[in-house]
């Protein structure tokens, strides 16, 4: 069974049925009769494309795996901040024994409810925060963006590239920065334009940023961690490229989509689950990428120049296989200064931490 509610019925008292034993602290087995309860917290509507999907779609490969051994609740459009915190504390309540906090802005809530509840176990979205029972996950999308900027450089007409990102969280940071030293591999010349909307879920606001860049003559457009299609649509519709993270959109720009970073959270999903049943679940930074088939690039234009695919297919297996990183120096930061040495790579821990903007990235980071 799965459950998809949202703030209102939630809270009005939506109870979810049942819990997992805890001995010692660690969960046993799930069973038909006394079902696994995992609750999903996301800022924005599950809806049909966007980074709530791709999570939805995940669990739901565990949820395929496990039958009636659990029970799946998804609970949306929920804000950041103290009514997210009372959510998940009553979906714990409720029996929930396995927490995933889909956005950036749980972290402090969630874990809390680690802290206080040693039986359940807790995965959260973008975060640093690390416990027993408590795991932060990231995509690497960096690996993707760098791949698209070179296929964004090779279709760019005016050779100004354009984003509407979410918030200037080092995640989001990075896939600009990468995105941006790929194309640079293709034009040296590149620069990227960014909007930043503050929300993760702004349908009129992101197809206004979206205009206000193919004003300034950006011909390519990131949408970055905008979960809805309002930039693709967009971008369609005034002609422009498009791509976009999380899940494919090419149905909303069936002429100009140039591909999409996906994620598929159903490896690491399931690994963490079986886990928990298992009672050997172990908290770590999890920051997965092409290596770990959570990050794939997907729905290639077929604009892309055939030479420049075969690059684009180089890079992507030498990321794949370690060889290479979007993060090798030299890399030069967007005031000038020296970003990474020559011959350096970027290790995982500073990519993570990433707060500037490499050179070619002209608009400057929120203060």
């Amino acid at each position: 069974m799965t459950n998809t509610l949202n703030r209102r019925n939630f809270i009005a008292g939506a109870s979810v049925a049942g819990m997992v034993a805890a001995v010692g602290g660690k969960a046993a087995a799930a069973t038909a009769d006394d079902p696994l309860l995992i609750t999903l917290v996301i800022p924005s509507p599950v809806a049909d494309v966007g980074w709530g999907h791709a999570l939805y779609e995940g669990l739901q490969v565990v949820k395929d795996a496990y039958g009636d051994a659990v029970e799946l609740t998804v609970i949306e459009n929920i804000f950041e901040g103290p009514d997210a915190d009372r959510i998940m504390n009553k979906a714990i309540a409720d029996g929930t024994k396995f927490l995933v906090a889909g956005s950036f802005g749980y972290q402090n809530g969630a874990m809390q409810i680690a802290r206080r509840n040693p039986d359940v176990t807790v995965l959260h979205a973008s975060g640093f925060m690390v416990a027993p029972n408590f795991s932060p996950f990231a995509a690497q999308y960096s690996q993707g963006t760098y791949l698209m900027g070179m296929a964004a450089a090779a279709v760019s007409k005016t050779g100004k590239l354009g984003s509407v990102s979410a918030f200037a969280i080092p995640e989001l940071i990075t896939s600009l920065n990468a995105f941006t030293l790929g194309a640079q591999a293709i034009n040296p010349d590149i620069e990227l334009s960014v909007v930043w909307l503050n929300s993760w879920f702004d349908p009129a606001k992101a197809q206004e940023a979206t205009e206000a860049l193919v004003a300034q003559d950006c011909d390519v457009i990131f949408s970055n961690a905008q979960d809805t299609p309002s930039v693709v649509a967009k971008g369609e519709e005034l002609g422009v490229y498009t791509f976009n993270l999380n899940s494919s959109m090419k149905a909303y720009a069936p002429n100009t989509y140039l591909g999409c970073v996906l994620t598929d959270w159903s490896p690491f999903f399931k690994a963490s689950v079986d886990a928990h049943v298992a009672g050997t679940f172990e908290g770590g930074n999890a920051f997965l990428g092409v290596g770990d088939s959570v990050v794939k690039v997907v729905d290639w234009s077929a604009d892309i120049p055939a030479d420049v695919k075969a690059k684009i297919e180089e890079v992507e297996a030498g990321i794949a296989d370690g060889s290479f990183s979007p993060f090798t120096g030299p890399i030069t930061k967007a005031d000038g200064s020296e970003g990474v040495a020559a011959g350096v790579t970027m290790s995982d821990a500073e990519v993570i931490g990433m707060d500037w903007h490499v050179q070619g990235v002209t608009t400057p980071l929120p203060g």
